[in-house]
């Protein structure tokens, strides 16, 4: 799909960062995979991870509340 998009001169947004903000949208929203997302930017997956925090997202798509969750029935299968 392609869009065309008009963007006034005072959002000063590069088309690199408009790329940016959508994939790291589509990502932290699930609705793309992170090759996907990594893709729509024009980088690599590594490198699309580590501009994430930047957009203010999180690689890491669980609350802290269901990660200890996870860990804790986890570590029930190991006792």
């Amino acid at each position: 799909m392609t869009i065309d998009l008009k963007m006034p001169k005072q959002a000063a947004l590069s088309e690199f960062d408009i790329k940016m903000l959508l994939a790291a949208k589509l990502y932290e929203d699930r609705k793309l995979a992170l090759g996907y997302c990594a893709e729509l930017a024009g980088l690599s997956k590594r490198a699309f991870v580590e501009m994430l925090g930047k957009y203010g997202v999180s690689l890491f798509s669980q609350t802290a509340d269901e990660l200890k969750s996870d860990i804790d029935n986890a570590s029930k299968l190991f006792r």
